[in-house]
């Protein structure tokens, strides 16, 4: 499997393995196998049973025939379109290999692309019948999006986001906020907010220590569908709870976040109460009822969970995830009535379309029919006047992330850094360990050893033999973290190590050497496996967890268990993604707010030269039963 392309965001990387077998789409839709063949945006939507196709015409008289006679009313069909994890993909364009974003499965990115399909569906249903909604993680995950958070950041120029630019063009009429709305601090979100036409809602995030929300909660739009009824179309938005773990920093003691459930069950009547005859959540939370930070904080991927336990909700557009769920239907569980789900995947490679058909009867509105699917953004080309509107913030970008910083003296590659201890993994150990060390001296942890932690975030980052770039560093370090310093025990690193090691599945002393085949047992990703530089240890896999740390050493004695070290860290890790012991309880020396991509980047220009063999050292290696691996 080819390995995913590398983005500045911490959630899931699409790849072939994101579309999980066992999560097969229920009550039709189109197939995974259909969305990624290439079909016209016409013909995807005539499989969907789009309206005015023939097989349309056959759902219909399905439908009809359940449905209240017409002469106690008159139906009408509405079409909500959906898009979600955008992460600031305003064009087709991968800032990493500077050139067109291309997959071998042919997908497409960008915003750009979303608006002509977007205007292909408005043109076909009528501009009156259609609504357009984002279930979050828009400002953060390319280059762009760091550039004017943090470069030429808009809360300081006041130009405009380029993703707030596309996003009023395009005509959004609701936004729900994703965990990495945070990542920039408050303020920065609070300024992004502010230049939005479309509401921004996150029902669940909460003014700290109340329930009172810190972002409107819901919105309800009037749909004034030529010859027919007014329509009120409610949406509540639901952001993440791990907002509070991933993003500690930025938001503890001023913000909480509900549990998505307990959030609906308080705004759905209140929405319906307003005369609502449709409602729908936007959430920002997958559906698979599971979290990847245990029971520490309400559940992480509860859509599914509203839809079952919430009365009251027609559909969900939800997200997070980075899976394509064209069409799910969950059966609410006090009423016996059907929710229809549906996550567009990410990037805006996607567009999720929902079908809603109502009835108009004793005056109100009722929902009779629903539908999903998700159609691919390759059937059309992208809009020139969305790309035309962010040309020139695009086109500073991509002269940013070229700008030589340093010469390296030979090719450095992390495609083995799972399982080697590679030369350009170190370079990350190298800057985060100078810069804690320099911060610490002359304070009273000035004795301790520093040591360093750090994951492997793409296989598929290398610096070149020669012009290393900010694109090149940008392309190794690719998240928004901060660096941190802590304090931990030698007892403390070792549990550390032990659960890093669970990447690993159990691997016989004697079987061949495929390493790929070794690593992300329990589908653990690769920015979970961490690794420590400044101590010395094997990791044998021929053992179970629990006992694969052997041989733990720091300047060439073993490690004690009440022995004291200072620990480089990122933010997302201290703060207790990823699950890992002790680090969040651990005595913090050192936080700076310093983000490490940019730290790398102003080492590499202060030193000029990059040569592994001043920084490079294997002081850690794979065995099994006591023999090394390679």
């Amino acid at each position: 499997m080819e390995n995913p392309q590398p983005r500045w965001c911490s959630c899931r990387v699409p790849d072939d393995a994101g579309d999980d077998p066992g999560r097969t789409p229920s009550g039709g839709g189109i197939s995974r196998r259909q969305v990624l063949g290439g079909l016209t945006a016409a013909s995807a939507l005539t499989l969907a049973g789009w309206p005015g196709t023939a097989a349309a015409e056959t759902t219909a008289q399905a439908a009809a025939q359940a449905a209240t006679p017409a002469r106690h009313g008159k139906s009408v069909t509405i079409t909500v379109m959906g898009t979600s994890d955008i992460h600031s993909h305003a064009v087709n364009w991968d800032y990493y290999k500077d050139a067109e974003y291309a997959d071998r499965d042919g997908n497409v990115v960008g915003l750009a692309r979303v608006s002509s399909l977007v205007n292909e569906i408005r043109a076909a249903r009528g501009r009156d019948r259609t609504l357009l909604f984002d279930a979050g993680d828009t400002i953060q995950g390319t280059p762009l999006g760091f550039y004017y958070a943090t470069v030429e950041p808009i809360t300081e120029t006041g130009e405009t986001h380029p993703i707030a630019g596309q996003m009023n063009a395009i005509g959004y009429d609701a936004v729900a906020l994703g965990n990495h709305e945070f990542n920039y601090g408050i303020p920065f979100l609070d300024a992004w907010i502010r230049q939005l036409d479309a509401p921004v809602l996150a029902a669940n995030a909460v003014r700290a220590g109340t329930r009172r929300p810190a972002y409107r909660p819901y919105m309800i739009k009037r749909m004034h569908v030529r010859g027919y009824p007014p329509i009120r179309v409610g949406l509540l938005g639901l952001t993440n709870p791990g907002i509070a773990i991933w993003d500690k920093a930025n938001v503890s003691g001023r913000l909480d976040f509900l549990d998505l459930v307990e959030t609906a069950r308080r705004w759905v009547p209140v929405i319906r109460a307003q005369g609502a005859d449709v409602v729908i959540v936007s959430a920002h939370s997958g559906d698979s009822g599971t979290s990847s930070y245990g029971d520490a904080l309400p559940v992480e991927n509860a859509s599914a969970l509203v839809a079952e336990q919430v009365p009251g909700i027609d559909a969900i557009l939800f997200g997070h995830a980075h899976l394509e769920i064209p069409e799910r239907f969950v059966t609410n569980k006090a009423t016996g009535r059907t929710v229809v789900m549906s996550e567009p995947k990410c990037w805006g490679e996607r567009l999720s379309v929902f079908d809603l058909t109502l009835r108009h009867e004793r005056g109100r509105w009722k929902v009779t029919g629903k539908s999903a699917t998700a159609v691919n953004t390759n059937t059309v080309q992208e809009d020139p006047a969305l790309v035309t509107l962010v040309k020139k913030q695009h086109d500073a970008v991509v002269a940013y992330v070229n700008k030589e910083v340093a010469t390296s003296t030979e090719e450095m590659s992390a495609a083995e850094s799972c399982w080697k201890d590679t030369a350009i993994l170190d370079y990350v150990h190298l800057v985060q360990t100078a810069k804690v060390r320099d911060a610490l001296a002359g304070s009273e942890h000035a004795s301790l050893p520093v040591v360093s932690i750090a994951a492997p975030f793409s296989r598929a980052a290398t610096f070149p033999a020669g012009k290393v770039t900010i694109r090149d560093i940008a392309g190794l370090y690719i998240y928004d973290n901060t660096l941190m310093a802590s304090v931990l025990t030698g007892a403390q690193i070792k549990d550390y190590l032990e659960y890093s090691a669970q990447y690993f599945k159990q691997v016989a002393a004697d079987a061949p050497v495929a390493p790929a085949s070794w690593t992300n047992a329990d589908s653990r990703p690769d920015y979970n496996y961490d690794q420590f530089s400044g101590v010395t240890y094997d990791v044998d896999i021929a053992k179970p967890e629990g006992s694969r740390i052997t041989g733990l050493s720091y300047d060439g004695t073993a490690v004690t268990p009440d022995q004291r070290f200072v620990v480089a860290v990122n933010n997302y890790r201290q703060s207790g993604g990823g699950g890992f012991p002790h680090i969040t309880t651990a005595e913090v020396v050192y936080n700076a707010q310093v983000a490490i991509r940019e730290a790398i980047v102003e080492y590499a220009s202060a030193a000029g030269t990059i040569d592994p063999a001043a920084f490079h050292t294997e002081n850690w290696r794979l065995t099994r039963d006591g023999t090394p691996v390679f």
